[in-house]
């Protein structure tokens, strides 16, 4: 028979003081109790998880919805212990790291329910992946991919669910199209560049950092562009091909004026697709966009038929997850938040809170 503990060490949010400036929310590594596991849930133990920069700007107090004394954390691995009759009792998989959004490719489709994203906001309900024990909805387990073990298939859900929306659901990459992906390094923009490259299309990159940029190629992107030169849109002509000169579609993160500099690089009818806005400036249009028949789109996260779809994806095509840093114990928490921080990272940074233990043990 199966013990399930009725408590569960977490990583909780302890929002700050509004007089706190500049905002970082504290955490606290806490047993919480374990909410009881409904008919239709299973119980999981968690192998391992991994941020994102979400995690970080809740931290910074710059997320909608945070709910104090909450469970941080949308991503993680790990067996299912219970019930025992479930088909995959024993076996290691993912969790669809969001709620209420189930197959339509238009957006959140539960009526009467608000979409959500696992940890730390009100919408969360508290439920997040930074804990022991997790108990969730039996729908939104799928089983790792078939070439991963362990720990790194924590890098998946939230990152590889965004990048798989916005490559093959918004921009509908294709062989041969030309991509430029901004920004690369973090876990959304490295899957975005995997998965172009997995469907035949020519990738190229920006970033702030040579050694990001040469990262990025060593994986088959055809080259790079620094964004801090302010003539990088000019230096990224010169590299595009001869017979094929513009860019199909630009996936970009920073928002601003991305549209104005990468206007006259688009084909007519080109794409931008949008899943973030760094910079903290809209992006403007203009005629110059409209006469162009420039398509701009934006994305977010991903339905539960989608993480299934990625995650059969991820298997097809062989594709690893890119880990930056792994770390060991609930302890390392606040290593690795100072990681995404800091910016400098090349992929993701996992948490490994069960060393060596990929198989039940009870």
């Amino acid at each position: 028979m199966t013990t399930i503990p009725s408590t569960t060490k977490s990583i909780v949010l302890q929002t700050s003081l509004p007089s706190e400036t500049p905002t970082w929310h504290k955490t606290s590594i806490l047993d919480v109790p374990l909410r009881p596991r409904t008919k239709d849930e299973v119980t999981v133990r968690i192998i391992s998880f991994s941020l994102n920069h979400r995690d970080v700007w809740i931290r910074k107090g710059l997320y909608p919805g945070i709910l104090s004394s909450s469970i941080l954390g949308s991503d993680c691995t790990g067996i299912i212990i219970d019930p025992i009759d479930h088909p995959l009792h024993a076996q290691q998989v993912l969790i669809y790291p969001a709620l209420n959004w189930l197959k339509d490719p238009r957006g959140p489709d539960i009526k009467g329910k608000p979409f959500g994203i696992l940890g730390g906001t009100k919408l969360s309900k508290g439920l997040g992946t930074f804990t022991e024990y997790i108990n969730v909805l039996s729908s939104h387990c799928k089983p790792i991919p078939s070439h991963m073990i362990g720990p790194s298939a924590a890098c998946i859900p939230l990152a590889g669910l965004t990048a798989y929306r916005i490559v093959l659901t918004k921009a509908k990459i294709k062989p041969n199209m030309n991509v430029l992906v901004t920004g690369i390094g973090g876990g959304v923009a490295t899957f975005v560049l995997q998965f172009c490259l997995a469907l035949g299309a020519r990738v190229w990159v920006s970033s702030g950092s040579e050694e990001k940029m040469k990262l990025a190629k060593d994986l088959g992107a055809q080259d790079g562009v620094n964004y801090k030169q302010n003539d990088w849109p000019s230096r990224l002509v010169s590299l595009l091909p001869e017979d094929e000169p513009l860019l199909d579609v630009v996936i970009d993160s920073s928002g601003g004026d991305i549209l104005q500099k990468c206007r006259k690089l688009l084909r007519d009818g080109g794409q931008i697709v949008s899943y973030g806005s760094t910079t903290g400036s809209p992006i403007s249009i203009t005629m110059s966009e409209v006469l162009k028949n420039l398509e701009i789109k934006t994305s977010t996260m991903g339905s539960l038929q989608e993480f299934h779809e990625m995650i059969d994806f991820i298997e097809a095509h062989q594709i690893k997850p890119i880990i930056f840093k792994t770390l060991l114990g609930f302890e390392s928490v606040e290593e690795a938040f100072e990681i995404l921080k800091d910016g400098k990272q090349f992929g993701k940074v996992v948490v490994e809170i069960s060393k060596g233990s990929t198989s039940l043990k009870l």
